[in-house]
């Protein structure tokens, strides 16, 4: 239940398009002169070093960051990603990969709140360590998904929830839909994005379906494919599910998934996704 270190992975494909979706919300959240709550249910270690041990494994980062990292032209979305990593590794060679925490500590203003879940020991000592007791951010070793209802609705009145486990207990799907569905009951003006991998399209129809049968309403699907659906492979693709997205997060997408397409994947091997689930109204 503990094995799974992103560190493993951190950089690749898959973050790329997860951070890019949580950069353009957290920009368009703040804008508004209100604090806002944002939650991160499985945040790992926060921040990783591609030249170490985990990163080198498998070198994930060389299907994701890797080639974006000395691209001159990018979506508009996809810039400000690279523009927040490039800052982080001030400015020189890539070293670092910032995760969710380190972007949305980033991003955050003095008014808004941070809460991090991180049950994996090492990863929370790292994740600690990364916030550097930043009094705007609770880091928790806790179950991101058992201390969720507890949060919402916030005190601030807005929220930003990002759910994305790691997926190796197959009960996460069905948890997940419970969990989400609860959060919505407890605060339905928030917004929750889900993060998903494709290792098995049929668990992730399931969940799609089970998000469209709650009666849940304005969700949207974005997904980005660096091959065809195999059981043989691994994690093909990953997407985001977005529950009352920002109404610009649409064009940013349209924008954002062919080009990923076409410069992080094969010819004729990649695809994206790009559907609402379910309408506003």
């Amino acid at each position: 239940m503990l094995s799974y270190r992103h560190g493993y992975h951190a950089g690749n494909f898959a973050d790329i398009l997860k951070h890019t979706v949580l950069v353009h919300m957290l920009e368009y959240m703040t804008q508004k002169d209100k604090p806002l709550r944002i939650i991160d249910t499985h945040a790992g270690a926060g921040v990783y070093k591609l030249s170490g041990p985990q990163a080198q494994k498998n070198r994930e980062f060389d299907t994701g960051i890797g080639p974006l990292w000395t691209s001159s032209e990018k979506p508009a979305a996809l810039a400000r990603l690279l523009e927040l990593v490039h800052t982080l590794n001030e400015r020189g060679p890539l070293q670092i990969y910032p995760g969710s925490p380190l972007i949305a500590q980033t991003l955050m203003r003095p008014i808004d709140r941070l809460f991090l879940h991180e049950l994996h020991p090492s990863d929370y000592q790292f994740l600690r360590d990364a916030m550097r007791s930043d009094k705007r951010v609770k880091v928790l070793d806790e179950d991101g998904f058992a201390s969720l209802q507890a949060l919402l609705p916030p005190l601030e009145r807005r929220a930003l929830v990002l759910i994305d486990p790691s997926y190796e207990i197959k009960s996460d799907y069905h948890q997940l839909v419970k969990q989400v569905i609860n959060a919505h009951k407890r605060f339905a003006v928030g917004s929750f994005a889900i993060w998903y991998p494709v290792v098995n399209r049929a668990r992730i129809d399931e969940m799609e379906l089970a998000l469209k049968k709650s009666g849940i309403k304005n969700i949207q699907l974005m997904e980005f494919g660096i091959a065809p659906d195999s059981l043989e492979h691994g994690m093909t693709s990953s997407g985001m599910i977005v529950i009352n997205p920002p109404w610009t997060l649409w064009g940013a997408m349209e924008e954002t998934l062919p080009w990923l397409v076409d410069n992080l994947s094969e010819p004729g091997q990649g695809f994206y996704r790009l559907e609402q689930l379910v309408a506003e109204k």
